[in-house]
């Protein structure tokens, strides 16, 4: 997996308005279903990581575990331990850069 790739990904997906980030905003995007690839810190504290995982496992959104904090921040230039992809065409490249 080429985790160089991803992040250059996110930071297109988040300068193109694709990209859903922060935990309340999240929560929201997947329940109306725009959530196509959730992408969580795996550093994240434990309350957050429950509550995204199973709002994800429920309204079955993919969990992606493979970036740090530090690494999903400066993928998007700010603090963030949560993203959510709303727009398939990335998602479908993001998925095969996995």
């Amino acid at each position: 997996m080429n985790k160089e790739k991803l992040a250059s990904l996110l930071g297109l997906a988040q300068r193109a308005g694709r990209l859903i980030s922060g935990e309340e905003l999240a929560v929201k995007a997947i329940q109306e279903g725009k959530a196509h690839l959730v992408f969580l810190a795996h550093d994240a504290g434990p309350n957050l990581s429950k509550k995204i995982t199973d709002k994800s496992h429920y309204y079955q959104v993919e969990v992606s575990t493979v970036f740090s904090t530090l690494e999903l921040s400066s993928a998007v230039g700010k603090a963030r331990k949560v993203l959510v992809v709303a727009d398939a065409g990335f998602t479908k490249k993001m998925r095969s850069l996995m």
